[in-house]
């Protein structure tokens, strides 16, 4: 213990916390990656799941699933990249669950599937009012939803967000592009008679 003792969390990278766990299965390692990242996943799962109780069950859920799956993480991707997707996994299959209704990414519903294919510039999502933005949000499929929220509130590049989800660059920009015009459908049914600028 006296050696872990002497070297502080923050000089540890993940990869050499991940090593020195397997390597001894000592707790130590592994509670200070979950300290490095359970705010993160909490968060996030508060941010899916928009219930603080739903959230706490499911970060605990999520740290066992990455404790019991460490051992497989490769490194093909950065280990947040790898927490990120099994966050969003997990929060995406109870939001299912919960809702009995079907995981999409890239199926087309109702009028969307039968119109021509319009990029919706990003500047739309942006100057939507932050309430209403997350009012669309919820009445979207919930893998839309993750999709869009990986890229304009967590800011993730294309490229990860193919790490998390498993998918092309392309595919990802495809999604993204459905996604923004479900979106796009939804705010125009739900302020159609009401600016995006104007009050609520």
């Amino acid at each position: 213990m006296s050696s872990i003792a002497a070297k502080k969390a923050k000089d540890y990278t993940d990869t050499e916390l991940i090593a020195l766990y397997l390597q001894g299965q000592n707790t130590t390692y592994f509670t200070m990656l979950y300290r490095r990242y359970a705010n993160k996943v909490f968060a996030k799962c508060i941010s899916m799941l928009g219930d603080e109780g739903l959230a706490r069950d499911a970060t605990q859920d999520i740290f066992i699933k990455i404790l019991l799956n460490l051992s497989k993480f490769t490194e093909q991707s950065s280990f947040s990249t790898w927490v990120y997707s099994i966050t969003y996994n997990y929060c995406i299959d109870l939001i299912r669950k919960k809702k009995k209704i079907p995981l999409l990414y890239t199926e087309d519903v109702g009028r969307i599937s039968k119109e021509p294919e319009v990029e919706i510039p990003d500047s739309v999502l942006l100057e939507m009012k932050q309430e209403r933005l997350a009012k669309v949000l919820d009445r979207l499929p919930p893998g839309d939803k993750a999709i869009l929220m990986m890229k304009y509130i967590d800011d993730l590049q294309i490229r990860e967000i193919g790490d998390v989800l498993g998918k092309t660059e392309s595919a990802i920009k495809m999604q993204i592009m459905r996604a923004k015009q479900k979106a796009q459908h939804i705010y125009d049914e739900m302020y159609a008679t009401d600016p995006i600028e104007g009050t609520t």
